[in-house]
């Protein structure tokens, strides 16, 4: 079987390969000669990951799965949210979105937060979708130097280490994106 992940990155793209069986393909945007940004607009999660998924289906033809992760903090009102990516302006920067995040929580003493990842599936010309949940906090400082994004500000709940602080393995075991990820493949064995 052959999957589109409609995703460039490639963190996430090695991320997912470590978890799917070997029976599934999975390509890449590249891989089909999608070069183009697809759109984001949704004003949710579950709605970008849709959008991106019947985008590839629309357009290449390909059975393939899109992701939005968005990471809600709670004394923020859930910002950054579906912003996660673009938090401190266009150019996405982690360092930069960290930065900003570490700033406006410097005097909150509730620094509760969830990573959310929504996978949604487009295969047989069904949609399915899939919601993978990771609470935590954010830390005062980064640590670390493994994963992407925000791992080096965020600690998963009854861990003492970051994201960027743990081998991949532990990270997709517990993480919101190996727990969407483990639904998706649980749907698929079963086709």
């Amino acid at each position: 079987m052959q999957l589109v992940f409609a995703t460039n990155n490639t963190n996430k793209v090695k991320e997912v390969q470590a978890l799917i069986p070997e029976h599934i393909t999975l390509l890449s945007l590249k891989d089909i000669g999608c070069l183009e940004d697809i759109p984001e607009t949704q004003d949710t999660i579950e709605g970008n990951a849709i959008q991106k998924a019947n985008y590839v289906k629309a357009h290449y033809g390909y059975d393939c799965f899109a992701d939005d992760t968005g990471l809600e903090v709670e004394s923020l009102n859930g910002a950054p949210g579906v912003y996660s990516a673009r938090y401190a302006g266009e150019q996405k920067d982690a360092t930069d979105n960290m930065n900003k995040l570490l700033a406006e929580l410097d005097n909150k003493n509730n620094r509760k937060a969830q990573f959310k990842t929504v996978i949604a599936l487009h295969v047989n010309n069904e949609l399915q979708t899939f919601t993978g949940i990771c609470e935590g906090e954010i830390t005062t400082s980064k640590t670390g130097a493994e994963g992407f994004g925000y791992d080096p500000i965020f600690k998963p709940q009854g861990y003492a280490e970051t994201f960027a602080e743990m081998p991949l393995s532990i990270k997709n075991s517990i993480g919101h994106r190996g727990k969407a990820v483990s639904q998706l493949v649980a749907f698929l064995n079963k086709k």
